[in-house]
């Protein structure tokens, strides 16, 4: 981001806060520049008693794991960790897709993709983050910095007892704090991450417990209980608020409750647990709908907020400080949701940003961290008849025994909602029966949360669509925080989703990453369901300011019996500039045809076929790979894209004159393609000759 671009940003910024709180930011950054004097440079970290804490031998961690958790962690998962493990120790693992080959000896201030190092002895609150020039890609460096991948060398020595894992995590941790001294370099610029390490140290001393150097890695150690003190003093002084009071307050205010539980040997450790359990409470209430989910709208975000309330809370109870039953009430709506939510292979929607972010590492990292989430659910609340199964794992077998018996919560959904109307989330789909299931997510809710909605898409009236799991019509992901603005921007906009884009714009006003100045508001108009044919009609007024004004209404058709959705999509105002698009998932290959596209699935863990029958008033293309404009890409997971098709059809608004597609699953097909039923075959065999303005493979 250049000086220029960044000023226009923090402008265009400071436009979407109220006066309170640019009154408040004014205070705080007053408050960091007086607290410039207080930095400690590396090498200069004054020795001697820690000031405010208690000494030495009063110093204790209680909080540690019955004696036979150990032998009740199922085999895989221990030895999933082991594995991960061994790989660490060997100096290799996979961080935000990137592998790194130096986790035998981090360097904590460089960034592996760009190979920029920043300045380590620079003051925090002096450096831009979001500037690749000046820190690299600062996601990778925040990663490595969670320390979980230490938690994780900590888990392994709990489960198998062999030292050179806890010697591993004791020598990198004293490295860490000798070289991220208070307010030194990077690491000290965001709360959020300051947060996550803290509830990191508890799990880490929890898990080490047994280990008789424990103790002189924590609580006999001064520079480390510094390091607690320090992250505590910052968390208890800078906080998110306004526009910011997202995931990242919740983060702040959960690793505030968690050292304060699990370390209470300062004399202000009693005034930051009971600010603290109130900022959590209170957080997680404003950042969750009624109906339990997050008001991100972004389904990683979901995840991520709810795990960080579950080991705040828990931590809370482990130290006699139980957060109220109304919030634990709360967390269990959340675990709901992420039930009623998933598809038949138990994956979220892909809705809104992500950067799988964790709040603590327990088990070895999979893409997928929702059955995982579900484990914990099941071990806290239990799970319901609608839910679907999973296994137990390392962290639902720890936190079951730190938590049994399990929370009775009065008041939960005796059958999986399909609806969640203050969200603005419905979910069609059929019974698994002998069939891959047909699932489907209809997007008609808000644009974001708070006036910046960081974390939104311009996804309004969106559709995602999978069958037996494997993405068919798909949300194409994230990709990028920062330092690539064309792809940052790219995957956020209205072209980049199953929806309409008109006046080559998009539906909410982007203002640059992690803010949006317009936001298109959606309203559900109709939800119906009678068992065989589901229906649902949305419409969404981003449009507006074009002249003349337009608004964009959509409808979606699930036949269950025939196994066919339709989709409806009606522009009230004629001569706009009109995109359809259709975004296809990976293992997807897709072929226009005069009548539509035909859709295969070979080599996908439910392979199968369907057909796309195509609004005929636009001129259909499709895409893939294509880097300039961007087009036809998906992105499994932060700092990965692959090529996939998009189907764009472009052409005139025309009021009254609505543009129907319909897609049509028509069996299963073979590892080779084929299939059972003979009319897909023909459908998709080669026509003689392509329709105009279609073209039969992407460039």
């Amino acid at each position: 981001m250049t000086d220029l671009s960044r000023y226009g940003w923090y402008v265009r910024r400071l436009g979407r806060m109220s006066p309170g709180e640019v009154a408040w930011r004014l205070r705080e950054q007053a408050l960091q520049r007086a607290w410039a004097r207080r930095q400690v440079l590396p090498g200069q970290i004054p020795h001697g008693p820690v000031p405010g804490a208690l000494p030495p031998p009063e110093r204790r961690f209680t909080s540690i794991l019955p004696p036979e958790t150990a032998s009740l962690v199922p085999d895989a998962a221990r030895e999933a960790i082991v594995a991960d493990a061994n790989r660490i120790l060997k100096g290799e693992w996979e961080m935000l897709s990137v592998v790194r080959h130096d986790m035998d000896a981090p360097d904590w201030f460089r960034d592996p993709v760009t190979g920029r190092r920043c300045d380590q002895a620079r003051y925090a609150f002096s450096i831009n983050h979001r500037s690749e020039e000046q820190v690299g890609n600062i996601k990778q460096i925040w990663e490595v910095n969670r320390l979980q991948h230490l938690t994780l060398l900590a888990a392994a020595w709990y489960l198998t007892g062999a030292d050179v894992y806890a010697q591993r995590v004791g020598t990198q941790l004293r490295d860490w704090c000798e070289t991220n001294p208070f307010l030194s370099g990077v690491n000290w610029t965001s709360g959020i991450e300051l947060g996550i390490r803290l509830v990191n140290f508890a799990w880490i001393r929890r898990l080490l417990s047994g280990w008789p150097q424990a103790a002189d890695l924590f609580e006999g150690n001064d520079l480390t209980v510094r390091q607690i003190r320090w992250h505590q003093e910052y968390l208890a002084t800078f906080e998110s608020r306004g526009s910011s009071a997202n995931n990242h307050l919740v983060a702040e205010a959960a690793g505030l409750l968690a050292a304060s539980c699990a370390f209470p040997w300062f004399a202000e450790s009693t005034r930051w647990r009971v600010r603290s359990s109130v900022l959590l409470e209170r957080s997680l209430r404003s950042n969750t709908f009624p109906s339990g989910i997050n008001r991100e709208l972004a389904s990683d975000y979901h995840g991520f907020v709810f795990e960080l309330g579950i080991f705040a809370a828990l931590e809370a109870s482990l130290a006699g400080w139980p957060v109220s039953e109304d919030t634990w009430k709360l967390l269990c709506s959340m675990a709901d949701c992420m039930a009623a939510l998933v598809d038949s292979r138990c994956q979220p929607p892909r809705q809104g940003d992500s950067d799988e972010g964790r709040a603590v590492v327990l088990d070895a990292p999979s893409h997928n961290r929702w059955p995982a989430l579900l484990a914990v659910g099941d071990a806290l609340f239990g799970r319901l008849d609608w839910w679907p199964e999973v296994s137990p794992d390392a962290g639902s077998t720890i936190v079951s025994s730190l938590a049994s018996p399990r929370l009775a919560v009065t008041g939960r959904p005796s059958r999986r909602p399909s609806r969640f109307e203050d969200a603005g989330i419905t979910i069609f789909r059929t019974d698994q029966g002998g069939s891959p299931q047909i699932w489907c997510r209809c997007d008609g809710g808000p644009h974001g949360f708070l006036s910046i909605a960081a974390h939104a898409h311009a996804d309004a009236l969106s559709v995602e669509v999978r069958y037996g799991g494997v993405g068919i019509l798909a949300d194409p992901g994230t990709y990028c925080y920062h330092g690539e603005p064309a792809w940052r921007s790219y995957f956020r906009s209205t072209i980049a989703h199953n929806t309409v884009e008109l006046g080559g714009r998009n539906q909410s006003a982007d203002g640059g990453a992690f803010l949006w100045l317009q936001h298109a508001r959606a309203r559900e108009i109709e939800v119906a369901d009678d068992g065989i044919v589901a229906r649902w009609t949305a419409e969404q007024d981003g449009y507006l300011s074009l002249r003349p004004p337009a608004r964009h209404r959509r409808s979606v058709r699930l036949d269950r019996a025939v196994r066919s959705i339709d989709i409806t999509d009606e522009i009230s105002r004629s001569g706009h500039d009109i995109c359809l698009a259709f975004h296809f998932g990976p293992d997807i290959h897709v072929q226009l045809r005069e009548s539509g596209a035909a859709l295969s699935w070979s080599a996908a863990a439910e392979p199968g076929v369907a057909r796309m029958e195509l609004p005929a008033g636009l001129h259909w293309n499709l895409h893939r790979g294509e880097p300039d404009p961007i087009l036809g890409w998906y992105s499994p997971g932060l700092g990965r894209r692959v090529p996939a098709f998009t189907l764009l059809g472009r052409g005139q608004s025309v009021a009254g004159q609505p543009l129907r597609t319909r897609l049509v699953f028509q069996g299963s097909a073979n590892s080779d393609g084929a299939t059972v039923s003979r009319r897909a075959v023909s459908w998709i065999a080669p026509d003689a000759a392509q329709a105009p303005g279609r073209q039969a493979e992407a460039r």
